[in-house]
């Protein structure tokens, strides 16, 4: 069975062994960087599947890092922070982490974090090959708006738009359903595929989905957010 690589990037030493331990308990194959600056390095010099960045860190800070490696890689992230560093976990969502973990952490809850997003980030890499090897194209169009399941590619007015795995879940299964309104609990459980237990992710995720895919955010042309029920895509007659 191949194993799978876990970036550890944490200026404070005993935090990461200690993750490194309950990681390698649970089969995966760790690395380890005290900073950002580090961190880069090491994804230089590895195939990294998934990393835990954590925000404070010296010489280059998590948020920094987050958005460096968002421009040549695919793979989850989830940030450690601490309560105080509330707006940073929300920047570092918007600039391409997948989830966060604020300290105080359980082991069993990191771990929890890391299993299910490998989940779905090994269902999403089998997807895209097998779509690959299909080389049929499914692809969704509202307004100017157009997903293509087959290639993961999202364009808008024909311009290319760059989109992490979970946002382009996220809307897929809102254009595969048009006009139809999905609270945040339920976007969690149908993307997530698991019970809903921190929505404010998928606030973010849906935040970002819309600057890149409105012109202007603020008046949204296609995700619609229905106060106090959800968010849809708005259907096109």
């Amino acid at each position: 069975m191949e194993m799978n690589h876990i970036l550890i990037v944490e200026d404070d030493k005993d935090i990461r062994e200690a993750v490194a331990i309950y990681l390698k308990s649970q089969g995966y194959e760790v690395f380890q960087a005290g900073d950002g600056v580090e961190g880069l390095e090491m994804l230089e010099r590895e195939e990294i599947h998934l990393a835990i960045v954590d925000i404070m860190m010296p010489r280059m800070d998590g948020i920094t890092m987050t958005m460096k490696l968002r421009e040549k890689h695919d793979f989850p992230v989830i940030m450690l922070s601490a309560k105080s560093e509330e707006v940073d976990k929300v920047m570092g969502l918007n600039i391409g982490a997948d989830d966060y973990v604020t300290k105080p952490f359980t082991p069993m809850e990191l771990m929890a974090r890391v299993n299910s997003q490998m989940r779905r980030y090994k269902r999403f890499m089998e997807k895209l090959q097998q779509k690959e090897q299909e080389n049929t194209d499914t692809i969704y169009t509202m307004g100017g708006l157009e997903l293509n399941e087959s290639t993961f590619e999202v364009r808008v007015d024909g311009a290319p738009v760059k989109m992490t795995p979970m946002e382009f879940k996220i809307l897929l299964l809102l254009i595969k359903n048009p006009g139809r309104v999905f609270s945040a609990d339920e976007i969690y459980e149908r993307v997530w595929n698991e019970r809903a237990v921190n929505t404010e992710t998928v606030m973010v995720h849906v935040r970002n989905i819309r600057e890149k895919i409105e012109i202007n955010p603020k008046e949204p042309k296609y995700l619609k957010v229905v106060w106090g029920v959800g968010y849809k895509i708005e259907k096109f007659s």
